[in-house]
């Protein structure tokens, strides 16, 4: 047994299946080409957000117009912030709306063959993967305290250096695997991070549905992947579920772009296929001239509860929501007066790239 491996088993010596036998149990899906899998994958942190709304709206499209799947996921990992209840709220709001998951997490049960949908009920899936990845030196045990973190923090910001655990400052990634091993087994507190190879002076070329080709900074943190809890992080439950359930498109609001090379990154260095990325504008509203994010505190129409709890028919709201999803919907309606909304085939290659405008007063138009 190697060095790697004894400190693989060490971490994690009650993981005895494979990443092969996830590969097994989850097996490609068998859809028509050009099928689309999207997922509406919420934390139980509170109410559904209009630009919540929007983002799912579009998620559940794409699936149905290619008779693909559109699936649930709960990201209930951040324990701290859960709201008991939230998520069976937000899939009764969804509903309200007709927007209805074919599988996944559907509140007191869950539906489909790529489960759980939980992701707390998923931490043997992650630790499985966690596993694989220290065995090929992917990922490492971090033993640096908080007072050293912050430490290193202070001496980045002194000297106007880019934050964070990466090159020179990711300590811990140049213990061997016998150092690690011998502070394992001497009760130090560690967690376990992704081993970076980027330089945040490259850059990668990514291609959006929605911007098409950009040009991002590569990742070079060593991020936590494994938190102390025993939970991962977002950001690699995300790579694992995503490959697992086989999602072929992730779309999310546009304040995730600066996340892609980390992502991009995990997926490049355990070699499986990435998904497609479309990263959707975030929905504005216009204060006293400029422009601002709809905003919880500000709003009340931030919240879906407010169209709900006033009478606005949801017919209304939707076909408001399809109008800023994309610039040729309203031409279309004006020739298709007296069809049905979902007649009418979202593209990815139509939508905005400016934050697209929340009018009110358009809303309460199109719903008279």
């Amino acid at each position: 047994m190697t060095d790697l491996e004894q400190l693989a088993e060490l971490i994690f010596p009650d993981v005895k299946e494979t990443v092969e036998d996830l590969e097994k149990r989850y097996p490609p899906r068998n859809l028509e080409e050009g099928a689309i899998v999207a997922r509406f994958a919420p934390s139980p942190t509170g109410f559904l957000h209009t630009g919540s709304l929007f983002a799912t709206l579009i998620a559940w499209r794409f699936p149905n117009q290619t008779n693909g799947v559109f699936f649930t996921r709960l990201e209930d990992t951040d324990t701290k912030r859960e709201i008991e209840g939230s998520g069976e709220e937000l899939l009764k709001q969804l509903e309200a709306f007709g927007i209805t998951p074919n599988e996944g997490y559907m509140g007191s049960y869950e539906l489909g063959n790529y489960g759980p949908y939980k992701q707390s009920n998923r931490e043997m899936i992650y630790r499985i993967v966690i596993k694989e990845f220290v065995k090929r030196n992917l990922a490492y045990p971090c033993f640096c305290s908080s007072e050293e973190l912050s430490k290193m923090r202070n001496f980045q910001e002194e000297n106007k250096l880019n934050p964070g655990y990466y090159g020179e400052f990711a300590k811990c990634s140049k213990l061997s695997p016998k150092e690690a091993i011998a502070k394992i087994k001497n009760n130090e507190p560690y967690v376990i991070r992704f081993r970076s190879h980027g330089n945040y002076q490259n850059k990668i070329k990514i291609t959006d549905l929605i911007r098409g080709n950009l040009e991002l900074a590569q990742n070079d943190q060593h991020i936590v992947i494994l938190k102390s809890d025993g939970l991962p992080t977002y950001h690699f439950a995300h790579l694992v579920d995503d490959h697992f359930m086989r999602t072929t498109h992730v779309t999310r609001g546009e304040e995730w772009l600066p996340s892609l090379p980390i992502h991009y990154e995990l997926f490049d260095a355990i070699g499986w296929k990435k998904p497609n990325y479309a990263h959707l504008p975030v929905i504005m509203k216009l204060d006293n001239g400029s422009r601002r994010k709809l905003s919880k505190r500000k709003d009340p129409e931030a919240s879906v509860s407010f169209f709900l709890e006033n009478g606005y028919p949801v017919e209304g709201i939707l076909e408001y929501l399809v109008t800023i999803a994309n610039s040729n919907f309203e031409e279309w309606r004006l020739q298709n007066m007296n069809e049905n909304i979902f007649d009418f085939k979202l593209s990815f290659d139509k939508m905005t790239l400016d934050g697209a405008l929340f009018d009110l007063a358009k809303v309460k138009n199109i719903c008279k």
